[in-house]
């Protein structure tokens, strides 16, 4: 009997650790992409350099 409940405490702690993780990559990888989307929106938002952007090449 004291087996069989040492191996649900057991499991239970373990199903909590992965929880715990999972979590945890989980907000990493949001935290991750909003900040590739702020850099990413910064860049768009710059002006382009002096001269850029003034004649469309067509030849490309």
């Amino acid at each position: 009997m004291n087996t069989d409940l040492s191996t649900q405490m057991l499991a239970m702690n373990a199903t909590k650790t992965q929880h715990s993780v999972q979590i945890a990559v989980f907000k990493k990888a949001h935290e991750m992409q909003t900040d590739l989307l702020d850099t990413l929106m910064q860049t768009a938002r710059s002006a382009p350099p002096p001269g850029q952007g003034a004649r469309i090449d067509k030849l490309a």
